[in-house]
């Protein structure tokens, strides 16, 4: 897998991709963080909460992000240095979302990008927020 250096990005310059939540994601998320609010794992419980059915960790949805930048945009070899969140709707077992990042800064300085993201259900979004990463140099 390669990834893309820094002399590689510019203003926006963007990058997207898909995925849809399973059940198996929601509960592999919970064993793997360790949270198991009911919310997302009992569905008797969340028929009790504004939502009225089981959604996904929010953290999840944020993991797309993650997995984005880590793997694509600019890919292996970024580091996280920090990452905004705002969670605008659920996101329910069954939703086909859509993560995209675009870069809406480069310092050259400090090899640092920033990233405007969003995560959308049926062109609605359910995240926004930014996130800064160190990407690689060239090597000489």
């Amino acid at each position: 897998m390669r990834g893309l250096f820094f002399e590689d990005l510019s203003l926006g310059q963007a990058e997207a991709l898909t995925r849809t939540v399973g059940e198996a994601d929601i509960a592999a998320f919970a064993a793997v963080s360790g949270d198991d609010n009911p919310v997302h794992l009992d569905a008797a419980f969340a028929a009790t909460t504004p939502f009225k059915e089981r959604i996904a960790h929010g953290m999840l949805t944020a993991s797309y992000i993650s997995a984005l930048i880590g793997t694509r945009l600019p890919g292996p070899g970024a580091i996280y240095v920090s990452q905004t969140l705002s969670f605008k709707r659920p996101v329910r077992i069954g939703d086909e979302v859509t993560t995209r990042v675009e870069v809406s800064a480069l310092d050259e300085v400090k090899n640092r990008v920033t990233f405007a993201c969003t995560c959308s259900v049926g062109g609605k979004p359910v995240l926004e927020g930014e996130a800064v990463v160190i990407a690689p140099r060239r090597p000489a």
